[in-house]
């Protein structure tokens, strides 16, 4: 019996809506990034961008639990000496809410070119409304269950 190795020839790709309405981050980042790399797929092939676009609407709805929004810092650093650069998650969720799902999911794809290829098929907006219609995207219903 021989091993399935997945080429550009053989590969299909699908649109996926996921409303993030009252999911937690991490969680919904987790399974985004699952679709994202191909790994609910039977035909999954490590070394090969096999995963589907993904639409996330509403990331101004996505829940922190706990005490995140004060205490979660994100980092940036300008590349001059004390050009560190700190924002509180809160902060963030306020200026641009797309970035904190964003950098959510882009945390749990690959650190190497198939990363950067992947993560190019994430889309995300704050609202309900989406510009991608004429790929016919199919709404996904995520089983995240609720923390505590």
């Amino acid at each position: 019996m021989k091993s399935f190795m997945a080429n550009p020839s053989n590969i299909t790709r699908e649109w996926y809506v996921v409303d993030a309405a009252d999911k937690t981050l991490g969680r919904l980042a987790a399974e985004v990034a699952k679709i994202l790399r191909g790994k609910h797929k039977p035909t999954f092939t490590p070394h090969m961008d096999t995963g589907d676009h993904v639409i996330v609407v509403n990331a101004d709805k996505v829940v922190l639990t706990g005490k995140k929004l004060t205490k979660k810092v994100y980092f940036r650093h300008s590349g001059y000496l004390g050009g560190d650069r700190f924002t509180k998650a809160g902060d963030m969720m306020k200026k641009d809410p797309c970035k904190v799902v964003e950098m959510a999911v882009k945390g749990m794809i690959p650190k190497n070119h198939l990363g950067s290829r992947i993560y190019l098929k994430l889309h995300v907006y704050a609202g309900p409304e989406h510009p991608h219609q004429a790929q016919q995207p199919k709404e996904l219903q995520l089983d995240i269950r609720k923390a505590r």
